[in-house]
C-alpha cells in the first residue's frame, strides 16, 4: 500500500481520484471484504448539465465530451478535492444512482494495460456512443 492508493484499501464507494500524465482519474472503490480494489470510470453519457460540461472542456463532436477518463474529469471538473468522498449517499457531492435502466453490458480487454491481457475486465454499456475506444 502506498500512501497515494490508501483509499483502495478501506471502505467501498469512495471515489478513488489519482493523476496520471496531468489528468484527473475517476474510480469508485468496489471490492470484497479482506480484498482491494477500485473501478475506473472511463466514460460517461451526459445527460443533464452539457452546456457547462462543454464550458469545462469545449469540444464540437458530443461523443468525444466525456469519452476517456481524462475526458470526463475535464468535463466534469472533478480533482484531488473528492477523493474520498461517498458516492453511496443522496446527500454526497457525488452519488450514482440506479435507475434501473435496461441495457446489456459488453466486456473486453482493458486498454493501455501490460498485465492480465487474457482477462476481459473492462465492462461497458453495448452499442453506446459514449463508450471510450
Amino acid at each position: 500500500m502506498k500512501s497515494y492508493n490508501r483509499l483502495m484499501f478501506g471502505e467501498p464507494g469512495r471515489l478513488f481520484i489519482y493523476n496520471v500524465h496531468n489528468n484527473w482519474m475517476l474510480n469508485i472503490v468496489a471490492h470484497r471484504p479482506e480484498d482491494v480494489g477500485a473501478v475506473l470510470i472511463r466514460a460517461l453519457e451526459p445527460r443533464e448539465g452539457i452546456e457547462q460540461m462543454k464550458r469545462n472542456r469545449p469540444v464540437e463532436e458530443i461523443t468525444k465530451l466525456t469519452s476517456g477518463p481524462g475526458r470526463l474529469t475535464k468535463a466534469l471538473k472533478i480533482d484531488k478535492s473528492l477523493n474520498g468522498v461517498p458516492v453511496t449517499s443522496e446527500m454526497s457531492e457525488v452519488h450514482v444512482l440506479d435507475n434501473d435502466a435496461n441495457f446489456e453490458i459488453g466486456k473486453s480487454h482493458r486498454i493501455g494495460v501490460k498485465v492480465d491481457l487474457e482477462r476481459e475486465l473492462r465492462f461497458f454499456i453495448k452499442g453506446n456512443p459514449f463508450v471510450s475506444k
